[in-house]
């Protein structure tokens, strides 16, 4: 039952970073970014705690997954005609 709780921490995460960037990807994007940027946000910034939503703390999962997010977008963004 946990890995639900974490998919849907994962979506949420992901949807919060695509609002700030910008960028409008489907759902399971935004699970995997939200998945990703928690594991990064938690390593870089771990002292910064808060309160956990599915096991992962809220503010440096959001950081990290507007950082993967970010960085997604830069290498696989979509090109304007």
């Amino acid at each position: 039952m946990s890995w639900l709780w974490t998919m849907i921490a994962g979506a949420i995460i992901g949807m919060i970073a695509g609002m700030v960037t910008g960028e409008k990807r489907g759902c399971i994007f935004n699970i995997i970014a939200g998945i990703i940027g928690s594991s990064i946000g938690e390593r870089l910034f771990s002292s910064w705690g808060g309160p956990k939503l599915g096991g992962m703390y809220l503010l440096p999962s959001v950081v990290g997954a507007i950082i993967f997010v970010a960085i997604v977008s830069f290498f696989f963004g979509r090109k304007s005609q």
